[in-house]
């Protein structure tokens, strides 16, 4: 059994890799002056590096949680997600309410993945 770290500091790791299955650390957005769908867009991106970088891709995407300030930009961040998600491959989710480690932030991301 081995587990790979990747981009590792005293807190936390960015990647896990443990039997060919991928943790990702919380993403947020490039830009937290930025409203739901361009954070939403830029979190994701950057969700996207990182599994590239991890050996896989959104088509393998096993879970997402997904933590949102407020259930005001559920819709809007809904819109990005819908477009960003590829037909068919839509991972098991769960969305919650929750208030962010900085008072700009709008939405966060968990993302558990399989390798390619």
């Amino acid at each position: 059994m081995s587990i790979e770290r990747l981009e590792t500091k005293q807190r936390m790791s960015r990647i896990v890799k443990h039997n060919g299955t991928i943790y990702l650390c919380g993403q947020v957005c490039a830009d937290a002056t930025k409203g739901i769908t361009e954070q939403t867009q830029t979190m994701l991106d950057k969700v996207d590096a990182l599994l590239e970088q991890a050996g896989s891709d959104r088509e393998h995407i096993l879970s997402a949680t997904i933590y949102i300030k407020d259930m005001q930009y559920f819709a809007d961040m809904n819109a990005v997600w819908d477009a960003w998600v590829p037909e068919g491959h839509a991972p098991a989710r769960a969305c919650v309410t929750a208030n962010m480690a900085r008072e700009e932030l709008l939405v966060e991301i968990s993302v558990i993945a399989a390798e390619k």
